[in-house]
């Protein structure tokens, strides 16, 4: 999938963000970059995923992801923007399920759903 392609996506995850009020700032997407990187998830933590936010990447198990898994990971580098360390210990500290910064990026993904584009 072309990297234009990629940015438009990126931008419209942005929009369906932009309506919530999670963080006082809204999300920086400029220096965002989306990576298909199949061999990430075949290491043994990661196969369960399809997708995975690092700091300004997202990695993607595949190109052709659903505009949910974008709009959840972009969520996670929001999260990452506005409260980095506990973010981070967090991640450290709680369960996978459990842990409020997943279950926020879940959310933001469901409650702007259906004003996708």
């Amino acid at each position: 999938m072309p990297e234009d392609d990629f940015r438009t996506r990126v931008a419209r995850a942005k929009a369906r963000l932009d309506r919530l009020d999670y963080y006082p700032t809204p999300v920086r997407i400029e220096r965002v970059r989306v990576v298909v990187a199949p061999w990430f998830f075949r290491l043994p933590h990661f196969r369960r995923y399809h997708g995975y936010a690092l700091w300004r990447t997202i990695l993607l198990k595949r190109a052709d992801v659903s505009e949910d898994l974008l709009t959840h990971e972009l969520c996670h580098i929001w999260q990452g923007q506005q409260r980095f360390w506990h973010m981070t210990y967090k991640h450290w500290t709680t369960r996978y399920r459990k842990n409020p910064y997943e279950i926020e990026a879940r959310c933001a993904a469901a409650e702007t759903r259906e004003h996708a584009a």
